[in-house]
């Protein structure tokens, strides 16, 4: 067996060999037969497939299969398109998981401990925490897209001033408040929408706290046998996780090649330059300010993060992030609360995001929006981002109802929605990782943070 070290070295001699064929190739320095540049690239992903079964690892799994994704997409894209069934197995199999998950452990978290005063402390905590960070972000998406002026200068592509935009569905005020509370249980779990299960739960928990010891004693134990059992689901459901994540990378590169990523590269390097430094400016510094692990903290949130990143889905996260920060030493009652009120008010990649796309309707369409006018449109981003996480396309109709408040054209997010998926594959990796430690940071305020735990976490702590 080859030590990793050996199989890195020669990674990077077969890469060093495909990106010098590649530049003999562009400037006609010499003739490389195309069949050469494919043997070469594809010699180079066997020797990272047999790197990651020296591993055994699953993020290195999950990492490698992307790499072998896009490839797969790049060099046989029409097939690439089939692939999509895989990744949304993947998707419907983890939201069978979420709402038994939520239910059992916001259950056992309030009604197992009975301190309901904790339960309102840490919801004011959260929401205060997530207002301040959702702000900062959205004031960084804004001098990002004024710094980079990425829609400036843009060459439209013809007929796109009549292209037409998905129709979505604009909600009030009086609506998204409406949205929080469910009507009807079974209906919430069916349509996925994470916050009123949520708000079921908590009822529910504060209900079961209140009963009798009885009683009180049957349905913790069913609760308590419930969130078990979903957490051994999830561990056996993210075996699944390469094949789907290779799927999904795949697809998308064979489904939108890779020359749009020319057309619209500054927007899009835009935003990940941004959310490169929302987190090392302002998610690092809290870490380190509250005395978190970050070694082992990016360790814990690497997984959850690659497969948001891959599936665009923070709910396709959700299961093995709750799992991954109860054994960074955070406690489940505490996990169980924050993390899925986090997935409706702490979009922190979305945020920012929504305040870069605006401004980037304007520049496209030759509209000079004023810095005071600017500052009006984040404060409003700021209430109307909130709450409207279950509702399909959230970010669409956010920016439809934006540009429509301020005046703005709406043909210009249909060239955004051109690379919308390689947008949403940052931005909610961004979310993840936000609501990860949105968690460690409420436990720190709560005294309940194992900070033992966090030093001692390991990755194969994991799927057991």
């Amino acid at each position: 067996m080859f030590k990793p070290r050996t199989i890195l070295l020669t990674l990077l001699v077969m890469i060093t060999i495909t990106a010098f064929t590649h530049v003999l190739n562009i400037y006609q320095i010499a003739d490389v037969p195309g069949i050469l540049n494919l043997v070469l690239r594809w010699f180079t992903i066997l020797v990272i497939i047999f790197y990651a079964f020296t591993k055994k690892n699953l993020t290195t799994w999950i990492l490698i299969s992307m790499i072998v994704g896009a490839e797969f997409g790049y060099d046989l894209p029409e097939f690439s398109l089939n692939l999509q069934l895989f990744s949304k197995i993947f998707l419907n199999l983890v939201k069978t998981i979420i709402a038994p998950l939520l239910f059992a452990t916001l259950v056992v978290g309030i009604a197992g401990h009975s301190n309901l005063k904790q339960v309102g402390r840490m919801g004011w905590k959260s929401i205060v925490y997530f207002e301040v960070v959702s702000t900062i972000a959205l004031f960084i998406g804004l001098a990002a897209i004024n710094l980079s002026r990425a829609g400036v200068g843009v060459t439209l592509p013809d007929g796109a001033e009549q292209a037409a935009v998905p129709e979505v569905k604009t909600q009030t005020t009086h609506e998204i408040i409406l949205h929080v509370f469910p009507e009807n249980i079974a209906k919430a779990v069916y349509e996925g929408q994470v916050l009123q299960i949520v708000i079921f739960s908590i009822i529910f928990g504060i209900a079961v706290a209140m009963l009798k010891e009885k009683h009180k004693t049957t349905m913790l134990k069913f609760a308590e046998g419930l969130a078990e059992t979903m957490f051994k689901f999830t561990n056996l459901i993210m075996y699944f996780a390469p094949v789907a994540v290779f799927a999904a990378i795949a697809y998308s590169v064979g489904h939108m090649g890779l020359d749009i990523l020319f057309n619209l590269f500054k927007l899009l390097m835009t935003l990940y330059v941004a959310l490169i430094i929302f987190l090392l400016l302002v998610l690092l510094p809290i870490a380190l300010i509250l005395k978190i692990p970050i070694r082992n903290f990016i360790r814990a949130v690497s997984e959850p993060a690659s497969i948001a990143f891959a599936t665009t889905s923070s709910e396709s996260a959700l299961p093995i992030a709750m799992e991954a920060m109860e054994k960074f030493g955070v406690p489940r009652k505490i996990v169980a609360f924050v993390m899925p009120t986090g997935y409706s008010f702490n979009l922190d990649g979305t945020t920012l995001y929504l305040s870069l796309a605006t401004i980037f309707i304007a520049q496209i369409s030759g509209i000079h929006l004023s810095f005071d006018k600017q500052l009006i449109i984040v404060f409003t981003l700021m209430l109307t981002s909130k709450g409207v996480a279950g509702v399909p396309r959230a970010s669409l109709v956010i920016l439809l109802a934006t540009a429509a408040n301020f005046g703005l054209p709406v043909w210009p997010i249909f060239i955004i929605l051109g690379i919308d998926e390689l947008m949403d594959m940052a931005r909610t990796s961004v979310n993840v990782i936000g609501n990860c430690l949105a968690t460690a940071v409420i436990a720190r305020w709560e005294n309940e943070f194992d900070r033992e735990a966090a030093l001692n976490f390991n990755p194969k702590m994991m799927n057991k």
